[in-house]
This record gives structure tokens, C-alpha cells and sequence, in this order.
């Protein structure tokens, strides 16, 4: 929960409440990722509260509603350093919607279709690549213009494998998409189930 450990992380700064963290969690981390929704930003502090991760305190104020204010625990600061300490796994492993996409038009052996699915999404990706290029120009943050630059990268290398795809799917009179479509049609063998535990046997 990589936004629970963010707001840790500003917290860490001193203490704060929602609208404040919002702002500054939208700040911080630039315009690539989004405006950060209150709601859930709210159902994020309410669990380290209850992990005890936060103290939270109900503060009066003379005219607008109470405001509840957040600081870190000597608990919270911990698990922001171990969090700090450990390397980031890709969130979500290498699934993608786009390689299913690519899976699929694959499989119907069309040319056309792999051709406009590749096209479509090189489209999209260009687009993006200059939206966040542009945003990037207009960075006075040098952090927020370094992750830009790493969302650029991204982009970049998915541009790369469209032009991959392109070469492995399309080459050779579409033999490859033959090849693929020819496979898909063999019978899948069943799988084996352990006689003892009903565990499926290697």
C-alpha cells in the first residue's frame, strides 16, 4: 500500500489533516498520478489510526467544523523506515492489460487485427508521451520533473515492445501468427491431480 506509507511519509514532516496531506501528497508526487481522492484518503488515515501507526486529535475550531489533525507514532516512523529499507517489487508483477490485448490479437491469426491493436495503443502511448512531456517542461520540483522523467521512460519502453510485437508477429508473411493459431488448436493435456493430497502433480 504504497499511498499508506506516503502519507507516513508526510507526516513524518509534522503533523497535518486530510485537506492538507491531500494537497500536499498532490504536490509532492506531481501531476502523473492524479488527484489523490479525499474519501480514501480519509479510510487510509482511520487504518493507521487503528494500527496505531497515527494519533489522531480532534481539534475545535471557532466557526467551521471540528478538524481532526494526524501525527506520527514512534510505531508509524518504524514502519516508514522499514518500508523505506526494502526494495519495491513492480506493483502488480508484469500483468497487463495491453499483453492480454496483444495475446488475443495474436490468437485470431488476423494480421489487421494485431496491426490495429498495435497501431491503437502506439496512438495513445504518443499521446501520453507528450502530455507528460510537456508537464515535465513545466516542473519546478525537481522531484516531480524526476518522476515525470520515469513515467516517460516507461512509456518509452512500451513503445519499444509495440515495435517488438510488430517485428515477432508480422514478419515473414505472418507466419508467426500461423504458428500461434495452429498451437492454440492442439488439445491442452488434462491436468494431473496427486492421488494423495489432490494436489495438481508436476
Amino acid at each position: 500500500m504504497a499511498i499508506q506509507h506516503a502519507v507516513l511519509a508526510l507526516l513524518a514532516t509534522g503533523p497535518s489533516y486530510g485537506y492538507e496531506l491531500k494537497a500536499s501528497f498532490e504536490a509532492t508526487v506531481g501531476p502523473q498520478w492524479g488527484p489523490l481522492n479525499i474519501g480514501h484518503l480519509y479510510q487510509i488515515l482511520d487504518r493507521l489510526s487503528r494500527d496505531g501507526l497515527v494519533d489522531a486529535e480532534r481539534q475545535p475550531q471557532p466557526v467551521k467544523p471540528d478538524r481532526v489533525v494526524y501525527e506520527i507514532t514512534t510505531a508509524g516512523q518504524a514502519e516508514l523506515d522499514r518500508w523505506l529499507d526494502e526494495p519495491s517489487p513492480r506493483g502488480g508483477g508484469f500483468r497487463d492489460d495491453f499483453f492480454l490485448k496483444v495475446t488475443a490479437a495474436a490468437r485470431t491469426g488476423s494480421p489487421r487485427t494485431v496491426r490495429t491493436v498495435l497501431a491503437h495503443q502506439r496512438g495513445h502511448l504518443l499521446r501520453e508521451l507528450r502530455n507528460l512531456d510537456a508537464l515535465r517542461r513545466e516542473a519546478t520540483d525537481p522531484v516531480v520533473g524526476l518522476l515525470l522523467s520515469a513515467a516517460i521512460r516507461h512509456v518509452e519502453a512500451d513503445l519499444v515492445f509495440i515495435d517488438d510485437a510488430e517485428a515477432t508477429l508480422l514478419h515473414d508473411d505472418s507466419q508467426a501468427l500461423a504458428a500461434i493459431v495452429e498451437a492454440a488448436s492442439r488439445p491442452t493435456p488434462p491436468v494431473r491431480q496427486s492421488p494423495r493430497n489432490g494436489r495438481t502433480a508436476g
